[in-house]
């Protein structure tokens, strides 16, 4: 009988040139919202994603991982937009804000970049 020893083991990304991109699920809408986030640098997952809403300049909504990159929020009132996004890495706990980064007349299917990065 053979045994077979695994290690995993995540690596750092570095995406030269790129930064954070959010594609917007296309089943979203003003009240169930999901985003997939792509060209994250650092340590290699995220942590933590948080929605802020256009006019609340404090109120931060924790979104859920629903799948892979795939973070979803579901509210009972029509989200306010601009939307922020705040991202947090899984191992280092750095976060970056993306302010604005989904704008009033966002699409589903659409993709947005913003200007920060790990």
């Amino acid at each position: 009988m053979f045994h077979w020893y695994v290690c995993v083991f995540r690596v750092e990304c570095n995406y030269i040139g790129k930064t954070v991109t959010f594609q917007v699920d296309k089943g979203s809408n003003a009240n169930s919202f999901a985003v997939l986030v792509a060209y994250v640098n650092g340590d290699g997952e995220i942590g933590r994603i948080e929605l802020k809403q256009a006019l609340d300049s404090d109120k931060w909504l924790s979104m859920s991982q629903s799948w892979g990159a795939v973070w979803k929020l579901d509210v009972s009132s029509p989200l306010r937009a601009p939307l922020s996004l705040r991202v947090t890495s899984l191992e280092s706990g750095k976060t970056v804000v993306a302010s604005n980064v989904i704008p009033a007349n966002w699409q589903p299917g659409a993709i947005y970049k913003s200007n920060v990065n790990f």
